[in-house]
């Protein structure tokens, strides 16, 4: 009795040690199930915030305005510089107009402004009657000196001296020189003319050929006639008519006062005897 009572605790004891090894042995492989379970949603959790960043990110990137420009970055960007308009590009836009008495006027006095005192300036003003009529841009070189002209056959019988001329013709090159001379030839009946130019030509010939003969009509350019009146070369005291080339514009539609080195001989002509001639109703000014 007493052994079989042993042999069930033993029994009862060995069977429940049993399970608690059994339950202990389960244990540990439930907790890693356990803990996997919870991993395996948070990387799908982790997984679907990131795509829908994504997608955040994405719709912000395509709602996002252009960036505007600092003002530090616009300033260091190159600015386009304006092209500034040149005569040629005013007068191809627009008609020629025919030279003036005031247009010479207004070229005098603004020359003049800062190197002349106001009294000086007001003594260079010229009068209506120092002036010839102006060509209107009908005319050719012949035809306007016939009308201004008029009694040029008579002058030019009279004229006896040497190194001075009674009509001088002052325009902007050589080459022009040379065309208003074949233009003359409807005018200048058996008068003189001589080229007034610097180009391929000396000083010195062109004085010689003045004092050689006597010559009517000078034609040239400011330069080389303010030249020849400075070397005595060419004297003022025959001259009756000076005519500007006025109207008359080059291959980039600038006239002879547009030109800067013409303008400066044509003003330091006009300062040599043309302008006191001029006052002194001796010569008149006539702009073709």
């Amino acid at each position: 009795m007493g052994d079989d009572l042993g042999d069930e605790w033993w029994t009862h004891e060995g069977a429940s040690e049993a399970e608690e090894e059994t339950q202990l042995e389960k244990q540990p492989t439930e907790k890693p199930n356990a803990k996997t379970k919870p991993e395996k949603r948070k990387s799908v959790t982790e997984k679907t915030v990131k795509a829908k960043k994504t997608k955040k990110n994405e719709q912000k990137e395509c709602i996002i305005p252009p960036k505007k420009e600092t003002e530090d970055e616009k300033s260091t960007k190159p600015k386009r510089k304006r092209k500034k308009k040149t005569i040629t590009d005013v007068l191809s836009s627009s008609e020629p107009k025919p030279g003036c008495p005031a247009d010479l006027q207004s070229l005098v006095t603004q020359y003049f402004s800062d190197k002349l005192s106001v009294i000086e300036q007001e003594e260079l003003k010229l009068l209506d009657s120092s002036f010839l009529s102006s060509n209107d841009l009908t005319h050719t070189l012949s035809s306007y000196l016939k009308q201004v002209c008029p009694k040029w056959s008579k002058i030019q019988k009279q004229h006896k001296e040497k190194s001075s001329v009674v009509l001088l013709i002052v325009c902007s090159s050589a080459l022009r020189t040379i065309e208003l001379i074949k233009q003359l030839t409807a005018f200048k009946g058996e008068a003189k003319a001589l080229k007034l130019f610097a180009k391929h030509i000396k000083i010195e010939e062109q004085v010689k050929l003045l004092q050689k003969g006597v010559t009517h009509i000078g034609v040239g350019t400011p330069g080389r006639i303010s030249a020849l009146i400075e070397k005595d070369g060419l004297g003022l005291q025959a001259l009756r008519y000076v005519v500007l080339d006025w109207n008359w514009r080059d291959q980039k539609l600038r006239r002879m006062v547009d030109v800067p080195e013409v303008k400066l001989d044509f003003m330091k002509l006009l300062e040599s005897g043309i302008l006191n001639g001029c006052k002194e109703d001796k010569i008149k000014i006539g702009l073709f």
